[in-house]
């Protein structure tokens, strides 16, 4: 069985009695309270004061919780809201297209699948929540490349390899990609990650303003496509139901 790194669960002590007690507490109420030698809770909190998750005071020396760890906490909650305010629109969306729907968010130069809708038929499917997909190949991906800053410059640093023939690598045209996927207010993949794949995709904003993920349709081929092209009606449903969920998140209409 593995061992537990005492000086993380010695931090997390830390954390949890500056979020529990008074607002600030001072050095020796910290070392006493969890039983550790000054020198060892000092060593512990300059470490967290360095990255953001304690600060101190400086006129009293007392320490309280930091903002990195307020932002963290932030990004977390937002997220849980998204997929929450989503639940009701994305099945609305799955049944309305008949197709399967996926909810992501930017993560680590890739986009994150925080909610997954099943296809509603009887076909056998796995669940891909927790799955990563590429920011310049994906619906998913363009919509947040084009619509978030941090995205858009994680996916043009990013090695954007083809994963079919169809898929658009170079810079300036990944840029003319976002220019049009701005443009239309949507993005689209017809077979640039998955032979035989196509989907379609639409950013989702917070209440102030700002893109916090993309919601689409992947499906087959000649169900998404007609004539070579995405039919216009899973695109409206796919765009409705972004709006939806914005307006849910306070995001009013896009």
């Amino acid at each position: 069985m593995a061992r537990n790194i005492q000086s993380l669960e010695r931090a997390a002590a830390m954390l949890r009695l500056l979020a529990g007690g008074e607002r600030r507490l001072g050095l020796s109420d910290i070392a006493s309270s969890l039983g550790l030698a000054k020198g060892t809770a000092h060593g512990i909190l300059r470490t967290l004061q360095q990255e953001g998750f304690v600060e101190q005071d400086d006129a009293s020396g007392r320490y309280q919780l930091g903002a990195e760890l307020l932002r963290l906490g932030t990004t977390y909650l937002d997220v849980h809201e998204l997929r929450a305010r989503a639940l009701v629109w994305t099945d609305d969306l799955a049944r309305s297209s008949g197709e399967s729907v996926y909810l992501g968010v930017l993560h680590q130069q890739g986009v994150l699948i925080v909610h997954h809708v099943f296809r509603p038929d009887d076909s056998r499917q796995v669940l891909e929540i927790g799955a990563m997909q590429p920011l310049h190949s994906t619906a998913l991906g363009k919509v947040l490349s084009a619509y978030d800053p941090v995205a858009h410059s994680e996916a043009l640093e990013a090695d954007r390899k083809p994963f079919t023939d169809r898929t658009v690598c170079g810079p300036e045209e990944f840029e003319h990609l976002l220019d049009l996927t701005r443009a239309r207010g949507y993005a689209a993949d017809v077979e640039e990650t998955w032979e035989g794949v196509a989907s379609v995709a639409a950013p989702i904003h917070d209440r102030r303003r700002m893109p916090v993920g993309s919601v689409g349709i992947t499906g087959a081929v000649e169900r998404l496509c007609r004539d070579g092209e995405l039919r216009p009606e899973l695109i409206a449903a796919v765009r409705d139901c972004a709006r939806a969920v914005s307006r849910d998140l306070g995001g009013g209409r896009f």
